[in-house]
Protein backbone atom coordinates (compact mmCIF):
# COMPACT_ATOMS: atom_id res chain seq x y z
CA UNK A 1 0.00 0.00 0.00
CA UNK A 2 1.14 3.77 -0.73
CA UNK A 3 2.12 5.82 2.38
CA UNK A 4 -0.45 8.23 2.73
CA UNK A 5 -0.44 10.52 5.53
CA UNK A 6 -3.39 10.55 7.34
CA UNK A 7 -4.15 14.19 7.03
CA UNK A 8 -3.94 14.28 3.23
CA UNK A 9 -7.46 14.40 0.89
CA UNK A 10 -6.93 11.43 -1.71
CA UNK A 11 -9.70 10.84 -3.97
CA UNK A 12 -11.21 7.73 -4.40
CA UNK A 13 -10.45 6.73 -7.71
CA UNK A 14 -6.85 7.81 -8.16
CA UNK A 15 -4.47 5.55 -8.93
CA UNK A 16 -0.95 5.20 -6.85
CA UNK A 17 1.83 2.83 -7.02
CA UNK A 18 2.18 0.78 -3.89
CA UNK A 19 5.37 2.53 -3.07
CA UNK A 20 4.72 6.00 -3.39
CA UNK A 21 4.61 8.75 -0.65
CA UNK A 22 1.98 11.31 0.14
CA UNK A 23 2.89 13.92 2.69
CA UNK A 24 0.88 16.11 5.24
CA UNK A 25 -2.11 17.93 4.05
CA UNK A 26 -1.49 17.00 0.26
CA UNK A 27 -4.59 16.66 -2.19
CA UNK A 28 -4.58 14.37 -4.97
CA UNK A 29 -7.75 15.08 -7.60
CA UNK A 30 -9.65 12.39 -9.08
CA UNK A 31 -8.63 11.24 -12.55
CA UNK A 32 -4.67 11.19 -11.06
CA UNK A 33 -1.84 8.44 -11.63
CA UNK A 34 1.31 8.65 -9.19
CA UNK A 35 3.67 6.01 -10.13
CA UNK A 36 5.96 3.91 -8.30
CA UNK A 37 8.86 5.89 -6.02
CA UNK A 38 6.91 9.37 -6.44
CA UNK A 39 7.09 11.19 -3.36
CA UNK A 40 4.68 14.42 -3.00
CA UNK A 41 5.44 16.54 -0.07
CA UNK A 42 3.13 18.68 2.05
CA UNK A 43 0.95 20.95 1.02
CA UNK A 44 1.16 19.92 -2.64
CA UNK A 45 -2.17 19.37 -5.00
CA UNK A 46 -1.94 17.15 -7.87
CA UNK A 47 -5.30 18.21 -9.81
CA UNK A 48 -7.46 16.05 -11.95
CA UNK A 49 -5.97 14.64 -15.04
CA UNK A 50 -2.95 14.29 -13.74
CA UNK A 51 -0.15 11.43 -14.65
CA UNK A 52 3.01 11.65 -12.77
CA UNK A 53 5.53 8.31 -13.97
CA UNK A 54 7.87 7.30 -11.86
CA UNK A 55 11.00 8.31 -9.18
CA UNK A 56 9.52 12.05 -9.07
CA UNK A 57 9.33 14.72 -6.30
CA UNK A 58 7.03 16.97 -6.26
CA UNK A 59 7.96 19.64 -3.13
CA UNK A 60 6.13 21.37 -0.71
CA UNK A 61 3.15 23.30 -2.04
CA UNK A 62 3.74 22.69 -5.76
CA UNK A 63 0.34 22.74 -8.21
CA UNK A 64 0.57 20.08 -10.64
CA UNK A 65 -1.85 19.89 -13.69
CA UNK A 66 -3.74 23.37 -12.15
CA UNK A 67 -6.35 24.66 -14.72
CA UNK A 68 -4.74 27.05 -17.56
CA UNK A 69 -4.53 30.38 -17.14
CA UNK A 70 -6.39 31.22 -20.20
CA UNK A 71 -9.27 33.07 -20.55
CA UNK A 72 -10.97 31.23 -23.18
CA UNK A 73 -10.66 28.13 -21.18
CA UNK A 74 -13.58 26.24 -20.42
CA UNK A 75 -13.81 24.06 -17.30
CA UNK A 76 -16.15 21.28 -18.69
CA UNK A 77 -12.93 20.74 -21.28
CA UNK A 78 -10.94 17.11 -20.07
CA UNK A 79 -7.38 18.11 -20.58
CA UNK A 80 -4.34 16.49 -19.25
CA UNK A 81 -1.11 16.82 -17.66
CA UNK A 82 1.56 13.98 -18.56
CA UNK A 83 4.56 14.21 -17.25
CA UNK A 84 7.71 10.94 -17.32
CA UNK A 85 10.44 10.03 -15.07
CA UNK A 86 13.20 11.23 -12.62
CA UNK A 87 11.71 14.72 -12.46
CA UNK A 88 12.08 17.21 -9.55
CA UNK A 89 9.71 19.60 -8.75
CA UNK A 90 11.01 22.07 -5.92
CA UNK A 91 8.40 24.53 -3.79
CA UNK A 92 5.93 26.02 -5.29
CA UNK A 93 6.40 24.85 -8.88
CA UNK A 94 3.21 25.38 -10.48
CA UNK A 95 2.45 23.45 -14.22
CA UNK A 96 -0.63 24.29 -15.62
CA UNK A 97 -2.42 21.62 -17.86
CA UNK A 98 -3.91 21.81 -21.27
CA UNK A 99 -6.43 23.78 -22.75
CA UNK A 100 -8.80 22.65 -25.82
CA UNK A 101 -10.30 19.28 -25.62
CA UNK A 102 -8.15 16.30 -25.21
CA UNK A 103 -5.15 18.22 -25.64
CA UNK A 104 -1.86 17.78 -23.18
CA UNK A 105 0.93 19.71 -21.19
CA UNK A 106 3.93 17.30 -21.57
CA UNK A 107 6.92 17.07 -18.91
CA UNK A 108 9.61 14.67 -20.04
CA UNK A 109 12.54 12.94 -18.11
CA UNK A 110 14.57 14.01 -15.69
CA UNK A 111 13.96 17.77 -15.76
CA UNK A 112 15.06 19.97 -12.63
CA UNK A 113 12.66 22.94 -11.63
CA UNK A 114 13.79 25.37 -8.62
CA UNK A 115 11.60 26.92 -6.54
CA UNK A 116 8.51 29.03 -8.13
CA UNK A 117 9.16 27.95 -11.86
CA UNK A 118 6.29 27.81 -14.00
CA UNK A 119 5.02 26.16 -17.18
CA UNK A 120 1.68 27.15 -18.55
CA UNK A 121 -0.88 25.32 -20.96
CA UNK A 122 0.12 23.39 -23.89
CA UNK A 123 4.06 23.20 -23.16
CA UNK A 124 6.18 20.97 -24.08
CA UNK A 125 9.00 20.74 -21.16
CA UNK A 126 11.51 17.92 -22.99
CA UNK A 127 14.30 15.52 -21.17
CA UNK A 128 16.97 17.16 -18.72
CA UNK A 129 15.40 20.74 -19.24
CA UNK A 130 16.57 22.55 -16.07
CA UNK A 131 14.55 25.25 -14.76
CA UNK A 132 16.11 27.71 -11.94
CA UNK A 133 13.92 29.82 -9.91
CA UNK A 134 11.20 31.34 -11.07
CA UNK A 135 11.34 31.10 -14.23
CA UNK A 136 8.17 31.70 -16.57
CA UNK A 137 7.21 29.11 -19.75
CA UNK A 138 3.83 30.50 -21.61
CA UNK A 139 1.19 28.56 -23.09
CA UNK A 140 2.29 26.63 -26.29
CA UNK A 141 5.72 26.54 -26.23
CA UNK A 142 8.36 24.10 -25.89
CA UNK A 143 11.75 23.55 -24.40
CA UNK A 144 14.30 21.71 -25.60
CA UNK A 145 16.20 19.28 -24.39
CA UNK A 146 19.17 20.06 -22.32
CA UNK A 147 18.19 23.53 -22.44
CA UNK A 148 18.86 25.85 -18.91
CA UNK A 149 17.04 28.61 -17.65
CA UNK A 150 18.29 31.11 -15.08
CA UNK A 151 17.01 32.75 -12.55
CA UNK A 152 13.53 34.29 -13.76
CA UNK A 153 13.59 34.25 -17.35
CA UNK A 154 10.39 34.61 -19.39
CA UNK A 155 9.47 32.39 -22.79
CA UNK A 156 6.64 34.05 -24.29
CA UNK A 157 3.91 31.77 -25.73
CA UNK A 158 4.45 29.77 -28.81
CA UNK A 159 7.81 30.36 -29.04
CA UNK A 160 10.25 27.36 -29.11
CA UNK A 161 13.54 27.38 -27.76
CA UNK A 162 15.88 24.51 -29.06
CA UNK A 163 17.90 22.03 -27.52
CA UNK A 164 20.95 23.06 -25.51
CA UNK A 165 19.99 26.76 -25.15
CA UNK A 166 21.31 28.46 -22.30
CA UNK A 167 19.47 31.94 -21.18
CA UNK A 168 20.97 33.80 -18.83
CA UNK A 169 19.24 35.09 -16.18
CA UNK A 170 16.45 37.55 -16.34
CA UNK A 171 16.61 37.07 -19.84
CA UNK A 172 13.44 36.44 -21.87
CA UNK A 173 12.51 35.83 -25.39
CA UNK A 174 9.23 36.29 -27.54
CA UNK A 175 11.17 34.85 -30.91
CA UNK A 176 11.97 31.02 -31.62
CA UNK A 177 15.82 30.04 -30.22
CA UNK A 178 17.93 27.84 -32.29
CA UNK A 179 19.65 25.15 -30.28
CA UNK A 180 23.22 25.60 -28.68
CA UNK A 181 23.12 29.02 -28.63
CA UNK A 182 23.31 31.65 -25.55
CA UNK A 183 20.92 34.32 -25.17
CA UNK A 184 21.14 37.24 -22.57
CA UNK A 185 18.80 40.35 -21.89
CA UNK A 186 15.53 40.17 -24.43
CA UNK A 187 15.45 38.27 -27.66
CA UNK A 188 19.34 38.91 -28.33
CA UNK A 189 21.40 35.51 -29.56
CA UNK A 190 24.83 36.14 -27.80
CA UNK A 191 26.94 33.17 -28.73
CA UNK A 192 27.40 29.55 -28.90
CA UNK A 193 26.78 27.51 -25.58
CA UNK A 194 30.11 26.80 -25.92
CA UNK A 195 30.59 25.24 -22.43
CA UNK A 196 27.56 23.24 -23.18
CA UNK A 197 28.81 21.49 -25.86
CA UNK A 198 31.97 20.70 -24.75
CA UNK A 199 30.04 19.19 -21.88
CA UNK A 200 27.92 16.54 -24.24
CA UNK A 201 29.94 13.67 -24.94
CA UNK A 202 28.13 12.60 -27.68
CA UNK A 203 28.80 15.69 -29.87
CA UNK A 204 32.26 15.16 -31.31
CA UNK A 205 35.16 18.24 -32.10
CA UNK A 206 33.63 18.24 -35.84
CA UNK A 207 30.34 18.10 -34.54
CA UNK A 208 31.12 21.47 -32.65
CA UNK A 209 32.98 23.05 -35.68
CA UNK A 210 30.08 22.39 -37.93
CA UNK A 211 27.17 23.99 -35.03
CA UNK A 212 29.65 26.95 -34.99
CA UNK A 213 29.60 27.20 -39.10
CA UNK A 214 26.10 27.13 -38.71
CA UNK A 215 25.88 29.78 -36.37
CA UNK A 216 28.27 32.09 -38.56
CA UNK A 217 25.83 31.56 -41.71
CA UNK A 218 22.91 32.42 -39.62
CA UNK A 219 24.19 35.21 -37.88
CA UNK A 220 27.72 36.70 -38.94
CA UNK A 221 27.56 36.52 -42.90
CA UNK A 222 25.27 39.55 -43.47
CA UNK A 223 22.68 37.13 -45.42
CA UNK A 224 18.83 36.99 -44.58
CA UNK A 225 17.77 34.04 -42.81
CA UNK A 226 16.12 32.69 -45.74
CA UNK A 227 19.72 32.82 -47.74
CA UNK A 228 21.15 31.83 -44.72
CA UNK A 229 19.38 28.76 -44.57
CA UNK A 230 20.34 28.38 -48.71
CA UNK A 231 23.85 28.31 -48.18
CA UNK A 232 23.44 26.12 -44.89
CA UNK A 233 21.26 23.25 -47.15
CA UNK A 234 24.74 23.32 -49.67
CA UNK A 235 26.70 22.10 -46.58
CA UNK A 236 26.17 18.13 -47.56
CA UNK A 237 28.82 16.80 -44.83
CA UNK A 238 27.26 17.86 -41.41
CA UNK A 239 26.26 15.50 -39.27
CA UNK A 240 23.06 15.34 -37.21
CA UNK A 241 23.50 17.99 -34.60
CA UNK A 242 24.61 21.02 -37.26
CA UNK A 243 21.88 19.38 -39.09
CA UNK A 244 19.29 20.51 -35.87
CA UNK A 245 20.27 24.00 -36.22
CA UNK A 246 19.67 23.74 -39.97
CA UNK A 247 16.01 22.09 -39.41
CA UNK A 248 15.16 24.06 -36.89
CA UNK A 249 15.61 27.36 -38.74
CA UNK A 250 13.82 25.70 -41.60
CA UNK A 251 11.04 25.04 -39.35
CA UNK A 252 10.68 28.90 -38.34
CA UNK A 253 10.59 30.33 -41.62
CA UNK A 254 7.95 27.14 -42.59
CA UNK A 255 5.85 28.26 -39.21
CA UNK A 256 2.28 28.66 -39.48
CA UNK A 257 0.08 30.84 -37.55
CA UNK A 258 0.55 31.32 -34.21
CA UNK A 259 3.43 30.16 -33.84
CA UNK A 260 5.01 32.28 -37.29
CA UNK A 261 7.74 34.25 -35.03
CA UNK A 262 10.80 35.67 -36.21
CA UNK A 263 14.26 33.56 -35.40
CA UNK A 264 16.18 35.28 -32.32
CA UNK A 265 18.11 38.39 -33.64
CA UNK A 266 21.88 38.54 -33.05
CA UNK A 267 22.41 41.17 -29.83
CA UNK A 268 26.31 41.00 -29.34
CA UNK A 269 28.54 39.59 -26.87
CA UNK A 270 28.39 39.47 -23.07
CA UNK A 271 32.24 40.99 -23.05
CA UNK A 272 31.10 43.64 -25.27
CA UNK A 273 28.27 44.60 -23.55
CA UNK A 274 30.54 45.18 -20.47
Amino acid sequence: MPNIHPTAIVHGDTRIADDAAIGPYCVIESDVEIGSQTVIREHAVIRRYTTLGKNNLVDAMGVIGGEPQDLKFDPEQVTYVRIGDNNVFREGVTISRATGEGNVTVVGNNTYWMAGAHAGHNTVIEDYVILTNGCAIGGHATIGRRAILSSYVGVHQFCWVGEMVMLQGHAGTSTHVPPYTMIAGINRVVGINSIGLRRAEEITDEDRRQIKEAFRITYRSGLTTPKALEKMDACNDWGEHADKFRQFVRRVLNAKPPHNRPLCPAGGSIRKRR
